[in-house]
């Protein structure tokens, strides 16, 4: 490969059996050079003078081929996403815990109020209260496995204290929220809140920080749809 030193450039021979190349001292700082039995160009090429019109667009309809390949592949490939604007007929159910009301309630009603907003009819939700957080994941699976419900919304509110049963419970109630998913085959969503302090939690019900039960909601109605019209054997 020592003829592809610097300012040189390369010309081809085209004949029916073989693409031949050979270099040819030259000014110019370009390498030209196609290869025919690979169907490969060297990049940043432009086109020798001495070939011909025809052999000058050889290297740039391969170039152009792969490109139109490529995107056809693309194409072909099927997206599938749940939509928020086909949730009319989807039932819901809503797993709340009573600990810390001050914030799951909020959370509960900004839920309530997204559904209604995306045209989910009241009674097709129904609300089911659970002690804490702790007990959301079986709950959320027993519902779950009822069949009755196309999504399941957890929520609860888990604030730290001044002893390491916060982290225990929300461990619990993270993977007990997606243990109830898994078995159940019905999507499960985790609208619970871990915070530091109870000014954090509030700033997330519907404080500064936004409604994260609205949010959740908008996840469930999401999920509802995708296993639907999707996933649904």
């Amino acid at each position: 490969m020592a003829a592809f030193g610097a300012n040189c450039s390369l010309t081809s021979r085209l004949n029916p059996n073989n693409l031949q190349l050979s270099a040819i001292p030259s000014s110019s700082p370009h390498y030209y050079c196609y290869y025919s039995c690979n169907n490969y160009k060297l990049t940043n090429l432009t086109v020798a003078p001495t070939l011909n019109q025809h052999h000058q667009g050889f290297g740039l309809w391969i170039e152009k081929q792969k490109k139109n390949d490529s995107f056809s592949q693309t194409l072909a490939v099927r997206q599938l996403t749940g939509s928020l604007m086909s949730a009319e007929g989807l039932r819901f159910a809503i797993v709340v815990a009573r600990f810390n009301e001050i914030i799951t309630k909020p959370l509960l009603e900004g839920a309530l109020d997204t559904f209604k907003k995306y045209s989910v009819k009241e009674e097709d939700i129904d609300v089911v209260w659970v002690p804490g957080s702790f007990e959301i994941g079986l709950v959320a699976e027993k519902v779950g496995k009822s069949r009755k419900y196309q999504a399941i919304l957890c929520i609860g509110a888990v604030v730290r204290g001044d002893t390491s049963h916060y982290d225990a419970v929300a461990n619990s109630a993270a993977s007990g929220v997606l243990s109830a998913g898994l078995s159940s085959g019905v999507p499960c969503i985790f609208g619970v809140l871990t915070c530091d302090t109870m000014e954090q939690a509030i700033n997330r019900a519907g404080g500064k920080a936004g409604n994260k039960g609205a949010e959740a909601a908008l996840t469930a109605i999401e999920m509802a749809s995708l296993f639907e019209h999707h996933l649904k054997h």
